[in-house]
């Protein structure tokens, strides 16, 4: 049976307006066909694949492509790449967003993928799925050795045409908006220059 949290209300206050600002910012359809149960079986597959990697005693450098392999499967990595660069995307070229979300899932695998790293010796555990205005949160509890249990939420959409999450909050982090935070600030010391912002994830994370 899975760890509950301590219920923290300000907490979850937060983490409700996060949630909405996500709806906001990437979700102005509707979700077509997607189910709870739908939902809840991505994640499931999504904290499998992640636990296994975690947990296989490989090095850094052999988990981090993994995460990569996982973050392309599972998450819709054009609308995350697309909402992180904001305004921007409306007057990049087809080639340069093609070229931008490339090196922003490789960017966006290997910062992440360290920190899901800090979960080796624990798990991640599927606690439930709920509908959020047009899609799904998916509560997962982070469950590490000599740590408090803590949570993980997964947004998940049909979108795209597929079952994918869109949003991960750890510990309340929304990554949509610190990655846009983030994109827009290196974005800025480049003089707005895409084609080097290009250039400089593929190095990076």
């Amino acid at each position: 049976m899975t760890t509950p949290l301590p219920s923290d209300p300000a907490r979850r206050a937060l983490l409700t307006s996060c949630l909405a600002a996500a709806a906001a910012l990437t979700l102005p359809g509707r979700a077509q066909a997607l189910t709870q149960a739908e939902a809840a079986r991505l994640i499931d597959q999504v904290v499998g694949d992640i636990n296994r990697v975690i947990n296989s005693g490989r090095s850094e450098a052999q988990m981090l492509p993994e995460f990569e392999r996982i973050f392309a499967r599972y998450a819709d990595v054009p609308i995350i790449a697309r909402s992180a660069l904001g305004v921007a995307a409306r007057s990049a070229s087809a080639a340069q967003l093609r070229a931008f979300t490339e090196a922003f899932q490789g960017y966006i695998s290997r910062k992440y993928g360290r920190r899901f790293r800090e979960f080796i010796g624990g798990e991640l555990k599927v606690r439930e799925a709920r509908p959020f205005r047009d899609f799904y949160e998916v509560r997962t509890t982070a469950v590490l050795r000599g740590q408090a249990p803590f949570e993980v939420v997964f947004l998940v959409s049909d979108r795209s045409g597929r079952n994918l999450f869109f949003n991960i909050f750890i510990e309340g982090v929304n990554m949509l908006a610190t990655e846009r935070t983030e994109i827009g600030a290196l974005l800025d010391q480049r003089r707005g220059n895409l084609d080097t912002l290009i250039a400089d994830l593929r190095r990076m994370g």
